[in-house]
């Protein structure tokens, strides 16, 4: 129900207006009110995004730096982790501004909306991963400098898997696809908004080692007017519960179940003097250490692993696993 002023609460609003100094209005129990903070509130920033459709965008790009940050490891052979750092909404011009000289900007279609992305890598970024490409240890300093075209050429294919695991990140709320367009050194060469249009950028952490580096990405919110349509609560719920089931771990564990693995069975050493290996001929009968009713040793790679006793499978020799080796028999 709207609340009615009184009359002396009306008298104080117009002498207010009228010039003079308005008297502020006490409402009974509404004393602590007039007690808290004013915030100031900036309206040139309209805040397109909900607090909501942040997170919601915010599990969406965790699961895109989980997935890319293991395609990096795979490719650098080192320890990478890729985290959200901030999810804001700016504009546009402040983005370009934040951006650092020289940059290296990879634009991107969004198809299903026609309009570009950024995807922005740290110069630093770029030339640590094209040094561990080509062989090095990308170790010491970097410096950022301008990105030359064969380092583009290089990192060109990073990008393409980075837009790969970002269109499985975003099939959580919406069926987006993105497609590399062209490369840019300058943010202001790289006009994918107006410069008052509110933009989505999120800013990750990404660290090869022990050194730490800075990635983000850009999206125009004019181009996702049909995916904030459906983002809603259960959207996030929905996305979260997806990232606690680790969808990456089933698909490792059904590639290892295939994978062959060298098993041996040991059935008995010896111990020879080269003297006595010289001496050695047919029929001759060599003593092994184990007994003719002990356990054999299998090894699984490199390393003894199972015991087992041998015998005949199928007309094939065969070793029969009894128990596993654990503890102190590793070494054995």
């Amino acid at each position: 129900m709207p609340e009615i002023l009184s009359q002396s609460e009306i008298d104080s609003l117009l002498s207010g207006v009228q010039g003079g100094p308005a008297l502020p209005i006490s409402r009974g129990g509404q004393g602590s009110r007039a007690d808290k903070e004013a915030v100031p509130f900036d309206f040139r920033l309209p805040h397109r995004l909900s607090k909501n459709q942040l997170r919601v965008f915010q599990a969406v790009h965790e699961n895109f730096g989980d997935a890319f940050g293991t395609y990096f490891v795979s490719r650098l052979q080192t320890n990478v982790t890729i985290n959200v750092r901030s999810v804001e909404q700016l504009y546009y011009s402040d983005f370009v501004v934040s951006l650092p000289s020289p940059s290296c900007l990879f634009l991107c279609r969004i198809v299903e909306s026609d309009a570009l992305m950024i995807v922005e890598f740290s110069p630093q970024l770029v030339l640590a991963i094209v040094e561990r490409l080509l062989g090095g240890q990308g170790e010491g300093e970097i410096h950022g400098r301008q990105i030359t075209r064969i380092e583009q050429s290089i990192i060109k294919g990073i990008v393409q898997r980075a837009l790969i695991d970002l269109q499985a990140a975003w099939k959580t709320i919406d069926e987006l696809s993105f497609k590399l367009e062209r490369y840019e050194s300058e943010g202001d060469f790289a006009q994918i908004a107006p410069t008052s249009e509110i933009v989505l950028v999120v800013s990750f952490e990404v660290a090869i080692g022990d050194r730490k580096y800075e990635m983000s990405l850009c999206f125009p919110t004019f181009a996702l007017d049909a995916v904030l349509a459906k983002l809603n609560v259960q959207n996030l719920s929905t996305i979260i519960a997806a990232k606690k089931e680790g969808g990456w771990s089933e698909g490792i564990l059904q590639t290892l179940s295939t994978t062959t693995v060298p098993a041996t069975g040991v059935l008995g050493e010896a111990s020879l003097t080269v003297r006595e290996l010289l001496e050695l001929e047919v029929g001759d009968i060599l003593r092994t250490n184990i007994p003719i009713n002990g356990e054999v040793k299998v090894i699984v790679g490199d390393k003894p692993r199972l015991k087992g006793r041998p015998g005949i499978s199928n007309g094939k020799v065969a070793v029969k696993v009894t128990r596993t080796i654990h503890g102190s028999e590793l070494g054995a």
